[in-house]
């Protein structure tokens, strides 16, 4: 397919152009997308643009050829019941302006390469009472669980995606690591391709000396840092094949799969109320604290 020319709708009025594609192309990495614009293949209007331009209804938004990274839009018709009940069973919380999900273990929170089946895709059966569909506003990895939370409108998800960037909200994960660190609590600063990264650790238990259950809140949002930043510690995340380095520890009572959970996010400051929200533990994280005798109360 070639240059394609499409007016921007009412719904989107407002909208800044690198949510945009996030919602029409999700598959479009924000690197492509960056250098799109830098080579002025995109254009509004006729003109350059950035990923921070607001899209304006009426406007002609000039796109190059996308084939790899074409639109995905699910129909809530087209989902079957079993995606429809899976993902709405995930809901924790929901009130006027946000949808907090559990996200399970295994499911990408958008699609790409090889991946059809994701949770953005699944966004049109909560609407509930609402027409818009939620919009995503963060992301956590596809092997990671826990609190994935969903704006309801543009106003809060704009508000939430500055809240994310800046990191303005806490977040705490839960991690079952092998090894338990030197020192029981502390801070990792350790930069991740060249920029700042910073993790505050706390054990709340071990086995002995062979795993420990370590809390964990992230000052700054670098792809997969908690896990490269335990790595460092030198305590790998259970499950966790891309940054445990060195030849592979098998404990056949335990799951093969990532502990590592989403375990609590403060929502109190954007929403000037009390909104601290707590997801419980996957099955398999529960049953494998239970077998190395770590107490753990949630």
């Amino acid at each position: 397919m070639g240059v394609k020319f499409i007016k921007i709708k009412a719904s989107d009025d407002g909208m800044r152009l690198n949510r945009w594609f996030l919602k029409e192309y999700p598959s479009l990495s924000l690197g492509r997308l960056q250098k799109l614009l830098r080579t002025k293949q995109i254009k509004v209007d006729g003109k350059r643009a950035e990923a921070s331009t607001k899209l304006m209804m009426g406007q002609e938004l000039r796109l190059p050829p996308l084939d790899n990274e074409r639109s995905v839009n699910i129909d809530i018709h087209r989902l079957c019941d079993a995606d429809k009940e899976y993902i709405q069973n995930m809901v924790i919380y929901k009130d006027d302006n946000i949808i907090v999900l559990n996200k399970p273990s295994g499911i990408a929170v958008q699609g790409g390469t090889n991946t059809t089946r994701h949770i953005d895709g699944m966004l049109e059966a909560l609407c509930f009472e609402k027409d818009e569909k939620p919009k995503l506003v963060h992301r956590i990895d596809k092997e990671t669980s826990g609190i994935l939370v969903l704006a309801r409108d543009r106003y809060n998800a704009e508000l939430l995606t500055k809240a994310f960037a800046n990191h303005d909200l806490q977040k705490t994960y839960l991690a079952l690591c092998i090894g338990v660190p030197k020192e029981k609590e502390g801070v990792v600063k350790l930069p991740i391709e060249g920029k700042e990264a910073v993790t505050e650790y706390e054990v709340i238990g071990t086995d002995g000396n062979d795993f420990s259950l370590v809390k964990l809140k992230p000052l700054s949002g670098r792809k997969h840092q908690i896990r490269i930043h335990m790595e460092f510690l030198g305590c790998p995340i259970v499950g966790d094949d891309k940054y445990f380095i060195g030849e592979r520890m098998r404990y056949d009572v335990l799951k093969d799969k990532l502990h590592l959970h989403a375990f609590i996010i403060d929502l109190s400051s954007i929403y000037n109320k009390d909104l601290v929200l707590k997801t419980d533990l996957s099955m398999y994280f529960k049953t494998d604290i239970d077998r190395l005798g770590i107490n753990f109360t949630e």
